[in-house]
């Protein structure tokens, strides 16, 4: 990745949400997006590793919850952060989300300047 800007992997299954983050994200960051849990777990795995991980929760297959488990468990991803970007705002659901190793809990429906305000510091840091 030659453009020096921070990596920024996106999983979420709605289409419009997808789109909408990765056009607000992609003016400052390169932004690489999967529709789903397992491909987005397969696309960690992988060669350079996002410098966050902005994932939903509830999704077909693979949720949100068992990709960022997944991170954690591996060396290459165990310290990138995650932020969830989900529905689910019970507040069991956020403690679940913390507990899985997210830095920030977002529920939706969001606002943009809120979710760009949480990356900017999370990559600031």
């Amino acid at each position: 990745m030659s453009s020096g800007k921070k990596l920024i992997l996106v999983v979420e299954d709605d289409p419009a949400v997808r789109t909408l983050i990765e056009r607000a994200l992609s003016r400052e960051y390169t932004v690489e997006t999967a529709s789903d849990g397992m491909a987005g777990y397969v696309r960690l795995q992988k060669a350079p590793t996002p410098d966050l991980l902005i994932c939903d929760i509830m999704m077909p297959g693979l949720d949100g919850l068992a990709v960022a488990k997944r991170a954690r468990a591996a060396d290459r991803t165990k310290q990138m952060p995650i932020i969830f970007l989900t529905a689910r705002a019970t507040p069991k659901d956020v403690i679940q989300g913390i507990q899985s190793g997210a830095r920030h809990y977002i529920t939706k429906p969001f606002k943009l300047d809120d979710l760009m305000q949480k990356v900017r510091k999370v990559l600031a840091s």
